[in-house]
Order: C-alpha cells, then sequence, then structure tokens
C-alpha cells in the first residue's frame, strides 16, 4: 500500500467492473464519484517531484508542431486564420479565428468522447454543448498541472530494425507485443504515473510530403497506431500511466477495423485515460539517443479554455 492519496493499489484491468451490455471495462469508481481527472490523478506532487531529479543537462525540447501542421488539417477541420492588427501607433496586436484547439498538437479532455448512451468518464450523461458542460473540460488538466516522468517508447525504430522496414503511413496496428518488445529493446520499465510517449515516426514521414501530397493526405488520412482491441486497453491500464501521447493523429490506427472497436472510447470515457496527439517526438529522439536515455522530465500547460474538448499540447521534455 502507498501513501494515502497516491493510487499504488490500483485493480487489475480484468477486476475492472463492466459496462451495460458493452462488454467493456470502466474505473468510474476507482478515483472517487466525482472524479474530473482519471488517470491524470496519478501525476501526485511525489511523483513530480521525483520525476523533477531527472534532469541532467537542462536542455528543453519542444514537443509540440507548429500550430499550422498539419496543412491543410485533418478530419475534416479547418485552417485557423492569424491577423495582426495595430492598436494604436505604437503597439500592435493579434488575434486567431476559426481555431480549432485539436488542429496540430493537441491533449484530448475527458469530454471528448462518450460511451454510447453510458455517457462520458464517470457516467455524466450531459453534453458538452449544454449549458455549463458536464465538468469534464479541458480547464480541468490545466487547472491540475501536467508534470512527470516523461518515457520514449520508440516503436518506430524497434519495428524498423526487427522487420526491416516500417512505413508510419501505412495503417499497420501496434500490438502490445509491438510495445513490450520497444520498451524491451530499451531497457526501461514503466511506473506508475508515467507520461508514455509513442514514437511510430509519424511526424517525420508526414513532413517528407510535398504539398500536393499534403493535399490528398487530408482527403483519406491513413496511418499506423495502436491496435484497439481490449488486449491494448488491457496493457495500458494495467501500466498505469498518467497519459498516453502519440505523435500520430489519433493514438489509434486509422482507418479503424469496426470488428476490433475504438481505443479512444475504451480509453477515455470508460478508463479515464488521457490521450495526446501530433507530438513531435524527433528532435527528442535525437537528443535521448545521443545521451543513452529513455526518461526526461515532461511538463505541459493545456490553455484554460472552460469546458473545452481540447487544447493544443503546448509541452516540453527537459533532459
Amino acid at each position: 500500500m502507498g501513501a494515502p492519496g497516491s493510487f499504488s493499489d490500483l485493480p487489475d484491468f480484468d477486476d475492472l467492473p463492466l459496462l451495460g451490455k458493452l462488454d467493456l471495462r470502466h474505473a468510474w469508481d476507482v478515483f472517487g464519484p466525482d472524479d474530473v481527472l482519471g488517470s491524470m490523478n496519478l501525476l501526485t506532487p511525489d511523483r513530480v517531484a521525483a520525476a523533477a531529479q531527472l534532469v541532467r543537462t537542462g536542455e528543453r525540447v519542444s514537443l509540440d508542431l507548429p500550430l499550422n501542421l498539419p496543412n491543410p488539417p485533418l478530419f475534416g477541420r479547418q485552417s485557423y486564420e492569424h491577423t495582426v492588427f495595430a492598436l494604436n501607433r505604437h503597439e500592435m496586436d493579434d488575434r486567431l479565428d476559426n481555431f480549432h484547439p485539436q488542429g496540430s498538437t493537441q491533449w484530448d479532455a475527458l469530454n471528448h468522447v462518450r460511451c454510447r448512451e453510458y455517457g462520458y468518464w464517470g457516467g455524466r450523461t450531459t453534453d458538452p454543448t449544454e449549458d455549463g458542460g458536464n465538468g469534464l473540460g479541458i480547464d480541468q488538466f490545466a487547472d491540475h498541472g501536467i508534470a512527470g516522468r516523461g518515457v520514449l517508447i520508440d516503436v518506430n525504430t524497434w519495428l524498423t530494425t526487427s522487420e526491416g522496414s516500417f512505413d508510419p503511413l501505412d495503417p499497420r496496428p501496434i500490438t502490445v507485443e509491438d510495445l513490450e518488445a520497444a520498451i524491451d529493446a530499451q531497457g526501461v520499465e514503466l511506473d506508475v504515473g508515467d507520461l508514455l510517449c509513442i514514437r511510430t515516426g509519424w511526424v517525420a514521414a508526414y513532413r517528407a510530403l510535398n504539398n500536393e501530397q499534403r493535399v490528398a493526405y487530408a482527403d483519406s488520412p491513413a496511418f499506423a497506431g495502436l491496435r484497439a482491441d481490449e488486449a491494448m486497453a488491457r496493457f495500458l491500464w494495467n501500466a498505469h500511466p498518467a497519459a498516453i501521447c502519440c505523435d500520430n493523429p489519433a493514438v489509434e490506427v486509422v482507418p479503424a477495423d469496426p470488428a476490433v472497436g475504438s481505443l479512444h472510447r475504451r480509453l477515455l470515457p470508460t478508463l479515464g485515460m488521457a490521450l495526446g496527439e501530433m507530438f513531435d517526438f524527433e528532435q527528442l529522439h535525437t537528443r535521448c539517443a545521443d545521451q543513452q536515455r529513455s526518461t526526461f522530465f515532461f511538463v505541459a500547460a493545456p490553455l484554460k479554455i472552460p469546458g473545452a474538448l481540447g487544447s493544443p499540447g503546448n509541452a516540453l521534455a527537459i533532459l
């Protein structure tokens, strides 16, 4: 048993109750009936303080794409408009219009996905579009703060080495076995409250596309990602990370296989697991390889937009 509030004695996935007739397990009672943080609860003060000891050189590595990438935006989102204007003779100002907080590197809030008629995290059935929302907006993560031990899981290097080739733009499901093999190859052990940073290489592959290819890609995006089966949900829950951050645009593989299901539905509304997408791990990968390390101090500050369904990542790795 850990100290009070450490959440060190968490139930195994197979001990969680099933949700109605969906054959999905849920963790609605693990952090208390009124919880609004889900897995972010695992970023306790003790864990944050311990993670800060990983800072060796003080080098800061941005984990965000520029806000205008991908361009064109994916999944039907629109490009924002940035206007610079003069307030008076001596001062300038600017504004963003038509801005989608989830258009680039981004966090999903717990009100981003619901589980059919059973609702959002904790069984909330109030729709986020209703007055007052349902209390699960991204401002909850912003108030709590995101800081802890980041772990870079370099799936791209492992699959490229073990299989001879790997294309992040090919919709290859990344299995639990793939993740475990990559973790073992790096010689790192996962701890409760880690921020898992899964590198598929999507960012580098997308940047290699020319403008014409990017326009075509936006119409039918496809990419490697986590397999959306129960085995993946079991593995991730039992690892008890504070968040899963991927460099691809959806964490899970796209296009999805309806016969396998939705990993977003398995993780967000049922298990309360925080997700991040389109994080840029390319420079981090290079610097970690140079320093022969896989762990670092991770810090992020989502925008405090009341009731918002997501936010830009605004994340740094501090080495």
